[in-house]
């Protein structure tokens, strides 16, 4: 069998949902949410800023869901998700989420939070595609809005994928880096192997904040020991009404 007839092709989404809330949290949009999430037919969503829980929003809106934020999302298109908590408050908490359409065998939250104050983790997940003979790494970021802070935190990244992630494992690394001069990304693709999509195929990181006018490049899709990938253009709309981020979209071919 040729590599041709063994390759497959796996749609990537990344999105900070902001809670499930408009910009400046003016409009509950948790179902809008999940409807244009399904429409880009994506494989592996990751997630950044999804409420766990909430016991206040639970008992004053209308159609807040039963299950977790990440659980309703996730509904019955992508059939394994997880989920690493972040930050911790009286009335509930947030972090982290992955939805694959793929069995999870592994996943881990790592803390990367520098001080008390700003709550950050890395998710990383093990995924296992049945097409393959060896398992996808995936890891869900989202790092703080200091740049001291990043920078320590991109130190645990690299450590991440140096210690615990074999080298010529696939390997897909997304969320939103808050790298808005792009220093994390200068050092990052130096220093571990990691291409990031859009960079390689249109020569920038995308701007992807705020989503109505995007203007800094913050949330990124970084890939190792992947064979093919492209960026997906998506559509502005709805995008523009569903979080202050706009999503990124990709397609890596293994």
């Amino acid at each position: 069998m040729s590599i041709a007839d063994t390759s497959i092709t796996i749609r990537i989404l990344t999105l900070n949902a902001h809670k499930g809330f408009t910009f400046f949290n003016r409009r509950f949009i948790l179902h809008e949410l999940r409807d244009a999430i399904r429409a880009t037919h994506a494989d592996i969503v990751f997630l950044q800023e999804v409420l766990g829980a909430h016991e206040v929003h639970a008992l004053r809106l209308d159609g807040w869901p039963e299950v977790s934020q990440y659980e309703f999302l996730a509904d019955t298109i992508w059939s394994d998700f997880a989920y690493g908590r972040n930050a911790v408050y009286p009335q509930g908490h947030h972090g982290n989420a992955l939805l694959s359409k793929y069995p999870i065998v592994h996943h881990d939250n790592l803390d990367i939070s520098v001080g008390k104050h700003e709550k950050r983790g890395m998710l990383h997940c093990v995924l296992r595609v049945p097409e393959l003979d060896t398992d996808i790494h995936v890891v869900c970021v989202h790092l703080g809005l200091q740049e001291k802070h990043r920078s320590s935190q991109l130190a645990c990244l690299r450590h991440l994928l140096k210690s615990d992630i074999p080298p010529e494992a696939p390997l897909v690394v997304a969320g939103d880096f808050n790298d808005w001069r792009q220093q994390g990304q200068k050092a990052l693709t130096r220093a571990s192997g990691l291409k990031e999509v859009f960079a390689e195929s249109l020569g920038k990181v995308s701007r992807t904040f705020p989503a109505r006018f995007p203007l800094l490049r913050l949330d990124r899709i970084y890939v190792r020991n992947i064979a093919r990938f492209a960026p997906i253009a998506l559509k502005t709309r709805p995008w523009v009404h569903l979080s202050d981020h706009a999503p990124l979209a990709a397609e890596v071919t293994l």
